[in-house]
């Protein structure tokens, strides 16, 4: 077998392995929620900006922004803006006049300086504004209008009704083989008291409306490899591969 091919199969075969480790799926479990309410996620920065992401998450992202080459990459919720920089960064290894465009409902100042003066500001679009709003979402859709490969990410607010009503929105804009991925799903997985003091918990998160907008929805599909490969993620059932 060609060594390239072998490798692939090897890695195939070993992703595979993972869901059925009990061990290994417990400790990552456990990871999860033992490092959730210490904010690991915070600790950390692409190209010198903060981006509240787990590494093994910003991995996934760069395979699947690779892999798919998108002309546009569309983000809610933007932050620090450290996930729009990575985002942009990919779209420069890749080459070509590729974008990105973020919405959050508050665009907080001083992170819209930081944004402006990096580097890859060049590829990066924003909109202040709720990424439910009907006006937003007209103009995201503006954006998308003529691009032949469109990825979004979903990472604002994560309570059912919102990020259902983004899907909604936001999902037909994404083009067949290209992702939709749904951040901290994870929510539905953790202690029941986890988050007090928000308004989303179990029963009631990025989750819960992946899986009513599946019921109805046949143009997306769980790709349940890449949760089996990472193990931890924030994003179990969140990373949706258009299929139509």
């Amino acid at each position: 077998m060609n060594p390239i091919k072998q490798f692939s199969q090897e890695r195939f075969e070993r992703i595979r392995k993972n869901r059925k480790n009990g061990k290994l799926v417990n400790a990552a479990r456990d990871f999860m929620r033992e490092s959730t309410l210490p904010k690991y996620s915070y600790n950390f920065t692409w190209l010198g900006c903060p981006i509240i992401q787990y590494p093994q998450d910003m991995i996934a992202m760069q395979e699947i922004i690779w892999d798919v080459k998108p002309d546009l990459i569309i983000e809610t919720g933007i932050a620090h803006g450290g996930s729009l920089i990575f985002s942009a960064s990919m779209l420069e290894l890749i080459g070509g006049d590729g974008r990105v465009l973020g919405i959050d409902i508050d665009i907080r100042e001083h992170n819209r300086v930081e944004i402006e003066k990096h580097s890859m500001y060049k590829r990066i679009d924003m909109i202040q504004g709720s990424s439910i709003d009907e006006k937003i979402a007209k103009q995201v859709c503006g954006f998308a209008k003529g691009k032949k490969r469109v990825m979004v990410f979903l990472d604002s607010m994560h309570t059912h009704d919102h990020v259902l009503k983004e899907l909604e929105f936001y999902s037909p804009l994404v083009t067949k083989g290209s992702y939709l991925v749904a951040f901290d799903t994870i929510i539905e997985d953790m202690p029941d008291d986890m988050f007090t003091d928000r308004p989303w918990g179990k029963g009631n998160n990025p989750k819960t409306a992946v899986w009513e907008f599946l019921k109805t929805n046949d143009r997306f599909k769980i790709n349940r490899e890449m949760e089996s490969k990472l193990l931890i993620t924030v994003a179990p059932d969140g990373y949706l591969k258009c299929v139509k």
